[in-house]
């Protein structure tokens, strides 16, 4: 077999288990999202792991030439120093070969893993200084209770060292909510707190910074919260979601009265503005008892009155099954005009939730206003809304994440993608939400309940066929078996 054409079947086999198996994402901070995956997973997921030094660079192509093939790739030769895992697999006098592009020095360090043995085939090396290869050491040695091996990560974050800090926020990023909260004897505030006030800091970190806040602060740290929350600067209200559930956090039932002029009565308050003070509101809703659900569904309910917005807060009142606005809905609904219009299918998805018989007589009333509206609303959400079916209250499920979600539930929006706001942290507002994914930077306009199967299925035949078209066209033209 060629190397390229077992490059190949590797690829297959790692992207089908990928597309095969629905993907879960646990979250320590409710509106964090790890950026990729950390040390820990990728060691777990390889069969050899090792310390290499740099001997020899690879020789440079000549002039004009190309390679055809994977094993026609110059490679550079690497000794092993140190065996981290799979030592049965590989000696520690051992030379590998590997492909590398870097411009590294012959004897560096670098952190190479492999998979496949006895045939191991090597990973592109990640080159490492000493801090960071024993940081990795003690990571593989850190014991298997969550709340001891977080605590560990909590030292590196903001370390000097770059490659550190963003594995200690994916840590955290990937750590169960309640495992964060257990480290509050040990999390340390004065530093927190410095981190949420430099400005410089990425809105995805500060968001973490401020879930910790909201864990280990008092109210002491109040009027810091409320100072950035009513600010002009972009910069200090980054991570205004987190900002926001982290005050209301610290103040309680009696900071909602701000969180509601500064963003739901205010309807000069931006989109995403509005958006991260109704994600904050989920989050206590779902996520924590500081303020009563009743309370969080009357600050939504503001909401109604911004018709253009509206659509952001209809499926939190099903979901939470608040069905005293019937008749307001049906009203938006019919006041609806071609700038409110996508509020009329979350309008149905609603009646359809409502388990009282007025709601079914609404929906014949609206059918005769706008028959398209209620058309789509049962062609694309076939199953109801909020997991849900028509005309039934949806029982209360202990599994939902602190969106709300079930885990095959799946957020969408009708929504035009123009109004689609992107966060202060530059990422993409419209996305799936797997259980128990706590933060969602989607537009949850509306939801719909997902066949198993067709989740399964559909992508694991769409990511098989585009596999095996890539590699017929890797192995076609350098096949010599």
């Amino acid at each position: 077999m060629t190397m390229a054409r077992k490059t190949a079947c590797l690829a297959i086999a790692m992207l089908v288990c990928v597309t095969a198996v629905p993907p879960t994402v646990a979250s320590g901070c409710p509106f964090c999202a790890a950026v990729t995956q950390t040390f820990n997973e990728e060691i777990s997921s390889m069969d050899t792991v090792v310390y290499a030094r740099l001997v020899k660079l690879p020789p440079a192509l000549k002039p004009g030439a190309k390679a055809r093939a994977a094993d026609e790739v110059p490679k550079a030769t690497f000794e092993v120093s140190e065996v981290i895992k799979g030592g049965q697999h590989i000696k520690t006098t051992t030379l590998i070969e590997t492909i590398y592009f870097g411009e590294g020095k012959v004897g560096s360090t670098f952190l190479v893993m492999g998979v496949d043995p006895p045939e191991v085939m090597w990973s592109t090396p990640l080159q490492l200084s000493e801090r960071a290869q024993g940081y990795i050491k003690r990571v593989v040695q850190l014991p298997r209770k969550p709340a001891e091996r977080l605590s560990f990560f909590q030292d590196y974050l903001e370390d000097k060292d770059d490659m550190l800090a963003a594995d200690a926020y994916d840590e955290f990023a990937n750590a169960p909510y309640t495992v964060v909260k257990s480290l509050k004897p040990q999390l340390d505030h004065g530093k927190i707190t410095g981190w949420i006030r430099n400005p410089d800091i990425p809105a995805s970190r500060r968001r973490l910074y401020l879930t910790l806040l909201g864990i280990c602060g008092s109210p002491n740290d109040l009027p810091m919260l409320e100072t950035m929350m009513k600010s002009k600067d972009r910069r200090m209200r980054a991570g205004l979601d987190a900002l926001v559930a982290c005050y209301l956090t610290l103040k309680g039932p009696d900071g909602m009265p701000l969180v509601e002029s500064l963003f739901l009565k205010n309807k000069k308050s931006e989109y995403a503005d509005t958006y991260a003070a109704i994600m904050a509101l989920r989050f206590h809703g779902t996520e924590s008892d500081i303020i009563p659900r009743d309370r969080i569904l009357k600050a939504m309910r503001y909401m109604l009155e911004r018709p253009q917005l509206a659509d952001l807060v209809i499926p939190d009142l099903a979901r939470w099954e608040d069905w005293s606005q019937v008749d307001r809905l049906t009203k938006l609904f019919k006041d609806a005009d071609e700038k409110t219009s996508w509020v009329r299918v979350p309008v149905i998805n609603y009646l359809r939730q409502c388990p009282l018989p007025v709601a079914k007589q609404r929906i014949k009333e609206l059918e005769k206003v706008d028959p398209a509206a209620v058309k789509r609303a049962n062609t694309f959400f076939p199953f109801g809304p909020a997991g849900g079916s028509p005309g039934k209250a949806p029982a209360e499920n202990p599994k939902t994440s602190s969106s709300g979600s079930t885990p095959d539930e799946v957020f969408v929006t009708t929504r035009p993608q123009a109004q689609l706001p992107a966060d202060d942290g530059g990422r993409v507002v419209l996305r799936a939400e797997s259980e128990p994914q706590q933060q969602v930077t989607g537009q949850p306009a509306l939801k719909i309940q997902m066949n198993p199967s067709y989740a399964f299925i559909v992508p694991w035949l769409v990511g098989a066929g585009l596999l095996l078209m890539q590699w017929l066209i890797m192995v076609g033209p350098s096949h010599r078996e």
